[in-house]
């Protein structure tokens, strides 16, 4: 999604949302590329997913329900078992 759309849905200035999309790309979150003048921002679902587990896991004491992630992590503690 283009960043000006993103900060259009959100209802954030230029500046806060442009904060915000740099720090989630540095932590790997999110991806982008330039097209023409745009920046288009796309979710890295695999790394949020591997971060919701590494959170369940040790925040949660590995009880996703306390999380109320429980949909979340199912499939991770299956393959895990």
């Amino acid at each position: 999604m283009a960043a000006g759309q993103i900060g259009e849905r959100l209802g954030l200035a230029s500046a806060t949302l442009s904060f915000h999309l740099n720090q989630l790309r540095h932590a790997n979150l999110v991806t982008f590329r330039r097209e023409g003048r745009s920046l288009i921002y796309t979710a890295a679902y695999a790394t949020m997913n591997d971060l919701l587990a590494y959170l369940t896991e040790n925040c949660c004491l590995g009880d996703a329900a306390a999380c109320g992630l429980a949909h979340a992590t199912g499939s991770r503690r299956a393959e895990a078992g």
